[in-house]
Protein backbone atom coordinates (compact mmCIF):
# COMPACT_ATOMS: atom_id res chain seq x y z
CA UNK A 1 0.00 0.00 0.00
CA UNK A 2 1.81 3.52 -1.04
CA UNK A 3 2.02 6.00 1.68
CA UNK A 4 -0.62 8.32 0.93
CA UNK A 5 -3.46 5.40 0.66
CA UNK A 6 -5.36 4.16 3.81
CA UNK A 7 -7.37 1.03 4.52
CA UNK A 8 -10.84 1.88 4.51
CA UNK A 9 -13.26 -0.71 6.42
CA UNK A 10 -16.97 0.11 6.60
CA UNK A 11 -18.97 -1.60 9.24
CA UNK A 12 -21.50 -4.15 8.04
CA UNK A 13 -24.54 -2.13 10.36
CA UNK A 14 -23.64 1.32 8.34
CA UNK A 15 -26.51 1.81 5.71
CA UNK A 16 -26.39 4.21 3.24
CA UNK A 17 -29.09 6.85 3.29
CA UNK A 18 -30.25 9.85 0.55
CA UNK A 19 -30.60 13.48 1.00
CA UNK A 20 -32.28 15.75 -1.13
CA UNK A 21 -31.70 18.75 1.27
CA UNK A 22 -28.65 20.11 3.40
CA UNK A 23 -28.43 22.60 6.24
CA UNK A 24 -24.75 23.71 6.78
CA UNK A 25 -23.74 24.92 10.54
CA UNK A 26 -20.69 26.53 11.47
CA UNK A 27 -19.17 28.26 14.31
CA UNK A 28 -14.97 29.17 14.97
CA UNK A 29 -14.26 25.58 15.51
CA UNK A 30 -16.45 23.29 13.45
CA UNK A 31 -18.86 23.37 10.53
CA UNK A 32 -22.02 20.80 10.98
CA UNK A 33 -23.61 19.27 7.58
CA UNK A 34 -27.47 18.40 8.81
CA UNK A 35 -28.27 15.58 5.75
CA UNK A 36 -32.00 15.86 5.01
CA UNK A 37 -34.73 14.09 3.45
CA UNK A 38 -37.55 16.81 1.69
CA UNK A 39 -40.92 15.05 1.18
CA UNK A 40 -41.99 16.14 -2.30
CA UNK A 41 -44.96 18.10 -1.83
CA UNK A 42 -44.92 18.62 1.89
CA UNK A 43 -43.24 21.62 3.56
CA UNK A 44 -41.23 19.39 5.68
CA UNK A 45 -38.30 17.10 5.79
CA UNK A 46 -36.64 14.61 7.78
CA UNK A 47 -32.86 14.27 9.25
CA UNK A 48 -30.93 12.01 7.57
CA UNK A 49 -27.65 12.31 9.26
CA UNK A 50 -25.46 15.20 10.82
CA UNK A 51 -21.29 15.50 10.17
CA UNK A 52 -19.33 17.64 11.84
CA UNK A 53 -15.85 18.37 10.82
CA UNK A 54 -13.15 20.79 11.07
CA UNK A 55 -12.86 23.91 9.09
CA UNK A 56 -9.62 22.73 7.34
CA UNK A 57 -11.55 19.49 6.59
CA UNK A 58 -14.15 21.67 5.05
CA UNK A 59 -11.90 23.55 2.96
CA UNK A 60 -10.67 20.30 2.32
CA UNK A 61 -14.37 19.33 1.13
CA UNK A 62 -14.60 21.80 -0.69
CA UNK A 63 -11.53 21.44 -3.27
CA UNK A 64 -12.74 17.74 -3.55
CA UNK A 65 -16.24 18.36 -4.53
CA UNK A 66 -15.18 20.97 -7.21
CA UNK A 67 -12.90 18.35 -8.76
CA UNK A 68 -14.78 15.83 -8.52
CA UNK A 69 -17.79 17.73 -10.00
CA UNK A 70 -15.90 18.55 -12.80
CA UNK A 71 -14.41 15.33 -13.76
CA UNK A 72 -18.44 13.92 -13.60
CA UNK A 73 -18.64 16.61 -15.83
CA UNK A 74 -15.99 15.74 -18.27
CA UNK A 75 -17.23 12.36 -17.98
CA UNK A 76 -21.05 13.12 -18.53
CA UNK A 77 -22.55 16.23 -18.80
CA UNK A 78 -22.22 19.97 -17.51
CA UNK A 79 -24.31 20.09 -14.77
CA UNK A 80 -26.60 23.37 -14.19
CA UNK A 81 -27.83 25.29 -11.15
CA UNK A 82 -31.44 25.41 -11.15
CA UNK A 83 -32.99 29.23 -12.36
CA UNK A 84 -36.27 28.74 -11.01
CA UNK A 85 -35.83 26.89 -7.89
CA UNK A 86 -35.24 27.30 -4.10
CA UNK A 87 -31.45 25.98 -3.68
CA UNK A 88 -31.58 23.05 -1.10
CA UNK A 89 -28.81 24.18 1.01
CA UNK A 90 -29.49 26.70 4.28
CA UNK A 91 -26.60 28.31 6.18
CA UNK A 92 -26.39 28.62 9.43
CA UNK A 93 -23.93 30.83 11.74
CA UNK A 94 -23.10 30.90 14.92
CA UNK A 95 -24.75 27.97 16.17
CA UNK A 96 -24.18 26.69 19.60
Amino acid sequence: MASNEIQVTIPPNVEPVYSNMIQIAYKEDEFTFIFLHQIPGINQARGKAVVSISPNHAKNLLAVLQRTVGEYEQKFRTLEAPQDKQQNVTAMTGYS
